[in-house]
């Protein structure tokens, strides 16, 4: 089932879902001109970026804001605040115009190009698939600690690891 939040800073004019789609509100606009135009309730047109990342112009005011789509998910769904590259927004099926909820995480900086690396699958932090060995290996700190049948038992082997 599709739900709907309203966009921050765009309450009444926006929405976002947590399938990743954003509409745009039944509102009466006042251009310029002083001309009153009403705008018909629909879901914007998905635009990707050179990365393959759907995009959205939102305006208020006359002044347009650009917004990638996974981050407007992750902040109204998974209480994201964007603080530059500390904290990421991670497409977990590494498709960039996947932005269902279930499907995006937060990841630190580090994290996220780590996770390029070593083709991080899982669900877990410090857990990801080795396909050579076809066995789920843990890490912590950047050091291996070990490879494991299931995924739940490499992560506890994570969550017990001591330096």
């Amino acid at each position: 089932m599709e739900i709907w939040k309203d966009v921050i800073d765009f309450e009444g004019m926006y929405q976002v879902s947590n399938l990743g789609n954003v509409k745009s509100l039944n509102r009466l606009v006042i251009q310029s001109n002083g001309k009153k135009i009403y705008l018909k309730e629909k879901v914007l047109k998905k635009c990707c970026d050179a990365f393959g990342y759907v995009c959205y112009q939102l305006s208020k005011n006359g002044k347009l804001k650009n917004y990638r789509g996974h981050v407007l998910v992750a902040i109204h769904f998974l209480n994201h605040t964007p603080n530059g590259f500390k904290l990421v927004v991670d497409h977990i099926n590494n498709i960039p115009s996947d932005n269902r909820v279930e499907n995006l995480r937060l990841l630190t900086s580090h994290e996220n190009t780590y996770r390029g690396r070593l083709n991080l699958t899982s669900k877990y932090k410090g857990v990801c698939w080795h396909k050579g060995r076809k066995m789920w290996m843990s890490y912590k700190n950047k050091k291996h600690i070990g490879y494991f049948n299931t995924e739940k038992e490499a992560y506890n082997s994570v969550l017990n690891y001591e330096k």
